[in-house]
């Protein structure tokens, strides 16, 4: 047979699968009824595993290999089915429901923000893109950003959570478990870092420079060529460059910005000396109580999973089956507990649609750990 002939008889096989695709789904909804009156667990696993051993028996290892594939997928289609047909009620889609704004609520152009760091910092440039009139109170740590938030100090607070050089940021992800928050807006900010000394001051003088470790990290090339110059990690980029003003010395530096410049009356001894000119770090928005802006398409959340093989590529497969696209997964590992992790997901999507809500309910019904984060746009 030629190719047209093979593809033929391949679109009569997979007539007769669509047929039996559907007897079998319509067999599901059977099965979804009878569990909900029931209320047995949709998850069966013993039955899944017993599944697999039938229709691989026989086979040689690489056939039953790709069968177990088509049918955990097939599990995975028929399981999300079923929540689908005994969507009920959630206490966390019923919290997202009422957070849903109306139409016309714009975000606030004023409001009291927490930012680390101090004046020149990036999350205070990025709180200024956020909101037109900002109370800003600057603190010196993340820790303290989420707590001030927490305690109801402020309405929000400003963190950096990714960078584009260098990764996400695992302080901000390591502290999320902590507290209750959720995210309202985000939005990227470009970062040129420049090398700031006192005036007077030489590029060959330099001993000692200053900065924040993921703006360190990101001129890592430019600070590989230099000899005999100390890296002294400090809390913030703005912090750095204030610390080489109130030192009055010319033989220190800092890795800062060029608003760090003009406000503190530095030098710019080199700019633009990241590793690349493409680098941007993402800011987020986070406040206690849970708001849903007009036009937010995308939506954060955080989980834990049982320690089992699969159990990650069942929880991805739930956004699969609807087509959902993941634009974030970040790991981070629990605190006192061997090989087990939080798994944090970014994904474009929005909570009106009908969809979305039975996945965030299915998901909420999970026995481990669940956490919606927010559904939020980005600037």
């Amino acid at each position: 047979m030629d190719l047209k002939e093979i593809r033929k008889k391949i679109d009569v096989i997979d007539n007769e699968i669509l047929k039996l695709f559907v007897e079998r789904m319509e067999t599901v909804k059977d099965v979804a009824k009878y569990k909900k009156e029931n209320n047995i667990p949709t998850l069966n696993s013993q039955r899944e595993r017993d599944i697999i051993c039938r229709v691989t028996e026989g086979m040689n290892d690489e056939m039953a290999a790709y069968t177990k594939s088509l049918y955990s997928i097939l599990f995975e289609v028929s399981r999300s089915y079923q929540n689908h047909v005994n969507a009920g009620y959630s206490v966390t889609a019923e919290k997202i429901k009422n957070a849903c704004l109306p139409a016309e609520t714009l975000f606030p152009k004023t409001a009291v923000v927490a930012c680390q760091g101090i004046e020149g910092s990036n999350s205070q440039i990025a709180c200024d893109k956020l909101f037109d009139r900002p109370k800003i109170m600057y603190l010196s740590s993340f820790d303290s950003v989420f707590t001030a938030v927490d305690k109801g100090l402020c309405k929000y607070g400003i963190l950096p959570i990714e960078n584009s050089l260098h990764g996400s940021v695992v302080g901000v992800y390591d502290l999320m478990k902590k507290y209750s928050f959720h995210i309202v807006r985000s939005v990227k900010v470009k970062i040129d870092h420049m090398l700031l000394a006192n005036i007077g001051t030489d590029l060959n003088d330099i001993k000692e420079i200053y900065s924040h470790e993921q703006a360190l990290a990101q001129c890592s090339e430019f600070l590989n060529n230099l000899k005999n110059v100390k890296i002294i990690p400090c809390e913030n980029t703005a912090v750095a460059a204030k610390m080489v003003l109130e030192s009055g010395r010319k033989d220190v530096a800092a890795i800062s910005s060029k608003s760090c410049a003009e406000l503190y009356n530095l030098r710019i001894l080199k700019d633009n000396i990241q590793n690349s000119a493409n680098n941007y770090t993402r800011f987020i928005c986070i406040t206690k109580d849970l708001e849903i802006y007009p036009g937010a398409n995308k939506i954060s959340v955080m989980f834990s999973l049982p320690h089992r093989p699969g159990s990650l590529y069942e929880m991805i497969s739930k956004f699969s089956v609807l087509g959902v696209n993941l634009t974030k997964l970040e790991s981070r590992p629990i605190p006192g507990r061997d090989f087990e992790f939080i798994f944090y997901v970014d994904f474009e999507a929005s909570v009106y649609s009908h969809e979305i809500q039975q996945l965030i309910a299915s998901l909420d019904e999970s026995p481990d750990f669940f956490a919606f984060l927010g559904n939020y746009s980005e600037i």
